[in-house]
Parts: structure tokens; C-alpha cells; sequence
């Protein structure tokens, strides 16, 4: 068991969201060194100068990791802070680090992995 992602293409305040029988809806994170394109419905090139932007509202679903829908991402970790740095728990991770979140991406994990992407759970300021 673990949590699938997809990506919501409305805003949190929306009316119309619908509630969800399983799972939650995220909203109110950060991109770092990309963006969400909502034409390509997947993550792009960061405009030139900016370094952080919203990350789209996210539902995270339970489901067994046979039964996760099948696309091309990028496995973009989670940090809590934008230092990315903590206390190394006996499990291997930061204490800083939340969980790998499957987005979408037309380029290879690789682009991304070389700029250094990451979602962010909240900024500095």
C-alpha cells in the first residue's frame, strides 16, 4: 500500500471540487527549478529568474503500488524546507525529506535530476 498522485487541474477554492471517498487533496507547495505547465500537463522549464512556483493542487490516493496508473514522471522528492538539509534518521533519509511524489514529465528523469527539482512544502519568507 502507498499513495498515487494526479495532478488537479482546479484551484483550492474551486466549488466544484469534489470529495473524495479515499485520499486528500494537497495544495500549497512549492516547485524549485521547474513549473507546471497546465497545457503539457506535466513539469517544464522554470521561467529565466525564478526559482520557486506553485505546485498544482495534488491528490494523493491509496491504492497498491501494482494498481498506480502507468506514465511517464519524474520522482520528485519532497522537502520541508528549501535548505534540504536535516538530521540523518536510521532509515537513511533527512529528516528534512517528506516522500518521492510521481509528476508528470515529457523529458527523462535525468533533466530534472541535474537542475536540482524538488517540491518544497514551504518557503523561506
Amino acid at each position: 500500500m502507498n499513495y498515487d498522485y494526479e495532478v488537479v487541474d482546479k484551484e483550492d477554492d474551486d466549488p466544484t471540487i469534489e470529495h473524495l471517498q479515499d485520499g486528500v487533496y494537497v495544495t500549497g507547495m512549492y516547485l524549485e527549478g521547474t513549473k507546471w505547465n497546465k497545457v503539457m500537463g506535466s513539469l517544464d522549464e522554470s521561467d529565466p529568474k525564478i526559482l520557486f512556483t506553485r505546485c498544482p493542487m495534488m491528490m494523493f490516493v491509496p491504492c497498491k503500488t501494482t494498481d498506480f496508473k502507468v506514465f511517464q514522471c519524474y520522482e520528485c522528492p519532497i522537502y520541508k524546507t528549501s535548505e534540504r538539509k536535516g538530521v540523518l534518521m536510521t532509515t537513511g533519509h533527512s529528516t528534512n525529506f517528506v516522500l518521492l511524489m510521481r509528476m508528470p514529465s515529457k523529458q527523462d528523469p535525468s533533466h530534472w535530476i541535474i537542475r536540482g527539482t524538488a517540491i518544497i512544502m514551504g518557503l523561506d519568507d
